[in-house]
């Protein structure tokens, strides 16, 4: 039997995981690390929340299920620049900048389930949500400008 609340808390509690693990990978790309049961830990979560988050019972194509489909070809994206290619080259910055967009996804849809899950914020309206939205943006862009700048890891240490 499906039951939709366990559902629900399993693919949160995915998306809070992928959330903080990549948050926790944004830093060591700016201090040019790179961490890779915290990278596995991030790239299992991240698109098992992605896969999830199809999973719910919907009729037709939602917003959600488009920023799924960006975010799940970011994703990719990071994987082939990280184990595909091995940071080689270009990819050491393609990786830097589609790892920090992943996690901006994720906070994203984070921000938007906050405000229209929790009354008082979703009672303020749509000015409050663009402006936290707007602001995430700004930080995920200059996150991943210093990510590509910075992230120069030893290409002998650990995969």
């Amino acid at each position: 039997m499906f039951n939709i609340l366990t559902f629900t808390g399993f693919h949160t509690w995915l998306s809070l995981v992928a959330l903080v693990s990549g948050a926790l990978l944004i830093f060591d790309l700016l201090t040019s690390r790179r961490a890779s049961r915290l990278t596995i830990l991030f790239f299992v979560t991240a698109v098992a929340t992605n896969v999830t988050g199809f999973l719910f019972p919907f009729t037709g194509f939602l917003p959600s299920h488009g920023v799924g489909i960006i975010s799940s070809l970011v994703l990719l994206i990071a994987l082939l620049a990280r184990y595909g290619f091995h940071l080689a080259g270009i990819w050491r910055g393609i990786y830097a900048v589609t790892l920090t967009l992943g996690v901006y996804f994720l906070a994203f849809v984070a921000i938007a389930q906050i405000f229209q899950k929790v009354p008082s914020l979703a009672a303020k309206g749509q000015m409050p949500f663009a402006i936290a939205e707007a602001i995430l943006l700004i930080v995920a862009i200059v996150l991943a400008v210093k990510a590509a700048k910075n992230f120069r890891p030893a290409m002998n240490g650990a995969a």
